[in-house]
């Protein structure tokens, strides 16, 4: 196989794969309340507080890395690499990478870059490297689990100078935490970005960053710890991950006291409250790993201007569902290359049944949509209909009325481009019988 394709490219990108998200669903139902009893007993008790977030050495990780070559994982329009990473258990690191640049780059013409953080199962796409080449942007893709792209899907070859292996690294905790996957993690895509602002055909002032599933939430962390980026796109992945999330279960193994450890190192609700940057979040209705509830507490945890894309049953996956949302690019051209911007949501409300939101921007409105679930129960399970808003273009404003029995909603707004900007969602009360 050719090094950077993906062997199975709609795969889900949470390393245990879509076959298994109904049985962890499930698992998740059982462990939560588990959970949510030991870690206020803990609390209550008198136990070890969670720790002080991690701290990461930003002036070393805002210094371009050493570069080693990577002769045998070239492809095509891009260059393949290695870059010094963190020390891991006493021993040097290396990360690998892809590279591209735009055909009109040049140190007299700097261009805009994105940084690219994949998903769990994931590592260095050439090919994602290659969209944003297309569309005139240098970018740098990084494997962040000691890999390089040789092998299957999910199955990556590690290499000799590998840091410590993903996802999540659960099975770390009791390990120096700056031997764990979250310290490396983040720490190679600081690196990357400061790789990327050192070369000459690259405007440092003008880098962004998008993530998906574990790369999102990543680039969450990242947001809140490397202030240089000017705009970061985290694709499904938030933070709250011990509130809800498909690994309640790990955290039940874990126990109270761990838990709590590595919530207070790993999770982006640490970090996020300063993340200043302007954030588009992209999910779907019924993601599996990251749920609305916690992806609510996560954007409004940020403190930077957000714009929200909650995508009705949007798949979760690398190829297509997580790279391509056009969303993504105009939002990206707006903050790093002086695009048109997304419609930007001004304003929400309800009276009764009746809802409304207004909005601003370049674009025209072309229609809007009221998303609405009438059930309750975990996000994912939700059953999501879709009834037309009415938008008045006068005052820029969409509104509906609920349908009986709605026990949760939000407003889709659609603009001449096709591109979806959403409100936030509001949880009601079911109705009594």
């Amino acid at each position: 196989m050719r090094p950077g394709r993906r062997a199975q490219p709609n795969r889900v990108t949470w390393s245990r794969g879509a076959t298994s998200s109904r049985w962890a669903l499930l698992r998740c139902q059982a462990g939560f309340a588990f959970l949510l009893l030991a870690l206020n007993l803990a609390a209550a008790q008198g136990a070890e507080a969670a720790p002080a977030k991690y701290r990461w050495d930003l002036a070393a990780l805002s210094q371009p890395p050493a570069i080693f070559p990577a002769p045998d994982l070239h492809a095509d329009g891009v260059q393949a690499f290695f870059y010094a990473g963190l020390p891991y258990r006493g021993q040097p690191t290396r990360v690998f990478a892809f590279y591209g640049l735009p055909t009109n780059a040049a140190p007299a013409k700097p261009v805009p870059a994105v940084v690219l953080v994949h998903g769990g199962g994931g590592t260095a796409f050439a090919d994602w490297v290659r969209l944003w080449t297309g569309r005139g942007y240098a970018a740098i893709a990084m494997d962040l689990c000691g890999c390089v792209p040789a092998g299957s899907y999910g199955h990556w070859q590690r290499h000799a100078h590998g840091g410590p292996p993903g996802w999540g690294g659960f099975d770390q905790i009791d390990e120096p935490p700056a031997d764990q996957w979250t310290a490396h993690a983040v720490a190679d895509v600081v690196l990357a970005h400061s790789l990327l602002r050192s070369f000459p055909e690259v405007d440092p002032k003008q880098i962004g960053i998008t993530g998906i599933s574990w790369g999102g939430y990543l680039t969450c962390i990242v947001a809140g710890v490397d202030a240089r980026f000017r705009c970061a796109v985290p694709v499904y992945g938030c933070g709250f991950l011990g509130d809800d999330s498909v690994w309640l279960p790990d955290f039940q193994r874990l126990g109270a006291e761990k838990a709590a450890r590595w919530l207070g190192w790993w999770d982006p609700s640490q970090y996020l409250g300063e993340a200043d940057l302007p954030m588009l979040w992209v999910n779907g209705s019924n993601d599996f790993a990251y749920p609305m509830d916690s992806w609510q507490k996560s954007y409004r945890r940020a403190k930077g201007p957000r714009t929200l894309c909650l995508k009705l049953r949007m798949p979760h996956g690398h190829n297509g569902p997580g790279e391509k949302p056009p969303e993504i690019h105009a939002f990206m051209d707006a903050c790093l290359n002086a695009g048109p911007p997304l419609l930007r949501v001004t304003g929400q409300g309800r009276s009764g049944t009746a809802v409304w939101a207004s909005c601003a921007g370049p674009a025209a409105v072309k229609r809007a949509e009221l998303e609405f679930a009438r059930d309750t129960g975990p996000w994912q399970q939700r059953n999501w209909e879709t009834a037309p808003a009415h938008f008045d273009l006068v005052a820029d404003r969409a509104s509906a009325e609920l349908p009986a029995g709605t026990t949760a909603y939000y407003l889709n707004l659609i603009d001449e481009r096709d591109l979806v900007v959403s409100t936030e969602h509001e949880e009601l009360a079911p109705a009594q019988p």
